[in-house]
């Protein structure tokens, strides 16, 4: 008996550990589960932005403007029913004004609430609101711009703003990392990061100064006027432009106003309302392989005067057409877009010293600069590559008083006019083009048809003819 109540007892408890058992596991089942979580380490945040960034954004700000566009009248369609007419009147033809708006970002760069952008962000602008990273609004003043670099300058009204710390953009180099801050298509607050990928960059056609800094960093619409720093937060330019595709959007090619250059106009601006430009007074033209053989220099770095302009600083100087200027102020030239640049960034009145290559020897040329003129003609390039020596396939004829009128040159212009150029032709691959006016064939003067056939046949095989050619009133060279 003892014996069968023992085993009873025995099963009884089994079976109670086996419930507890089930039970204890199915509580197990439902306890959430455990999770390792972990701040994130110094080390860790070192390898990152995050802390550049946090001193940078407070600084960089929306631009929003408005501004009043007039739009054309509105013709009435042709068969209105007259009893229409006597409703809406002459509205049909009055013009209409509508307010266009505009996002763009800029960057506070005194605790007094100047801010940098771009001109193109403010331009026209009759309502300008600057909108900072704290979410204050203000209204803001447009200080001065400056068209030539895309450059602007307003003040908020207030003090203690956060700013940023202005670089030494000369020293940038190729593979800094940089950051690109501002406000894309209106999103809001956007970082992104890259490197820069060149330097100097000009000649884009985007703006008439231009020394860019060109970055992978993608900058995007609204981006405009924002800020480019470096990896310590350091402002080294304004992000201005992008190289877009058919998109229209980013492909890693943006462009951004050095600092020093933005810096430059700022002090200029708010000392003087406006910026002053240094003037030359020329037409230059990149020297191309085929030129630099046509002017004895082995290079092809310089600019090459195609034209001087009446009366300018170069005008009254020792400087001549054919000149290349390979040095201004002992610092070397690389092309016509530098020179451009370098003269464009000095102050009028100042003097300079080009060295210019003449004759297969160089010398100094000094020059009183000028204030650039509200209106500048601009260089035609020159797109010609070396090739063999030849000028068949163009037809030239005498400059007739009429032929002269009707190309509206002067009446004492001399050369001969091209009629025709062959597009197979050398000519043609050099640039010449049908209404160019041919001044002077390998530097010899021609002024009909007789001395032309003269200066081009007395040129050797084997070698290119330079062409100085009269082209809309401006001069320019070509080597065919």
């Amino acid at each position: 008996m003892r014996r069968e109540l023992g085993r009873t007892a025995t099963i009884a408890a089994v079976a109670a550990l086996a419930v507890a058992g089930f039970y204890g596991l199915r509580a197990a089942e439902n306890q959430a589960p455990v999770i390792k979580t972990a701040l994130r380490s110094e080390a860790a945040a070192g390898r990152g932005y995050s802390a550049v960034v946090k001193r940078v954004v407070p600084a960089v700000v929306n631009i929003s403007t408005s501004k009043v566009v007039k739009r054309a009248a509105m013709e009435a369609p042709e068969g209105v029913d007259p009893f229409f007419r006597q409703f809406f009147g002459d509205k049909f033809n009055a013009p209409r004004e509508r307010n266009e708006k505009a996002l763009g970002s800029g960057v506070i760069v005194s605790p007094q609430g100047y801010i940098l952008t771009n001109n193109h962000v403010v331009d026209g602008a009759t309502e300008v609101t600057v909108t900072l990273h704290d979410k204050r609004e203000f209204k803001a003043k447009i200080v001065g711009t400056d068209p030539r670099t895309d450059i602007a300058v307003l003040k908020i009204d207030g003090s203690n703003f956060p700013v940023l710390t202005l670089a030494d953009s000369s020293k940038v180099e190729i593979g800094d990392i940089v950051l690109a801050i501002g406000n894309p298509f209106g999103v809001g607050q956007t970082v992104t990061a890259g490197i820069v990928s060149a330097t100097g960059r000009s000649g884009l056609g985007i703006e008439q100064v231009e020394d860019f800094i060109q970055t992978d960093a993608p900058i995007n619409p609204g981006n405009s006027g924002g800020a480019l720093v470096d990896d310590e937060g350091h402002l080294i330019g304004i992000n201005t432009a992008i190289l877009a595709g058919n998109s229209g959007g980013n492909q890693g090619i943006g462009f951004a106003v050095p600092i020093n250059m933005a810096h430059h106009d700022m002090d200029a601006i708010v000392a003087h309302g406006k910026v002053e430009h240094g003037y030359l007074g020329i037409l230059p033209q990149d020297v191309t392989p085929a030129l630099a053989k046509a002017f004895h220099s082995n290079e092809t770095n310089g600019a090459l005067v195609g034209q001087i302009t009446a009366d300018s600083p170069a005008a009254h100087s020792s400087l001549k057409q054919g000149d290349i200027i390979v040095a201004v102020n002992g610092q070397p030239i690389a092309d016509a877009s530098q020179l451009r640049t370098k003269i464009g960034m000095m102050e009028p009145n100042a003097t300079v010293t080009l060295k210019v290559l003449r004759n297969g020897t160089t010398q100094d040329v000094a020059v009183t600069l000028g204030d650039f003129p509200s209106k500048q003609e601009r260089a035609s390039v020159d797109k010609s590559a070396e090739k063999d020596s030849s000028l068949q396939g163009v037809t030239v004829q005498a400059l007739t008083p009429d032929t002269a009128e009707e190309l509206k040159l002067p009446a004492a212009t001399k050369g001969v006019v091209v009629a025709q150029v062959d597009p197979a032709s050398h000519a043609a691959d050099a640039g010449l083009q049908p209404g160019d006016v041919i001044q002077q064939v390998n530097h010899q003067p021609v002024s009909n048809v007789k001395e032309y056939t003269q200066a081009v046949s007395s040129a050797k095989k084997d070698d290119s003819v330079l062409l100085l050619v009269d082209r809309n009133g401006s001069t320019i060279f070509l080597a065919v």
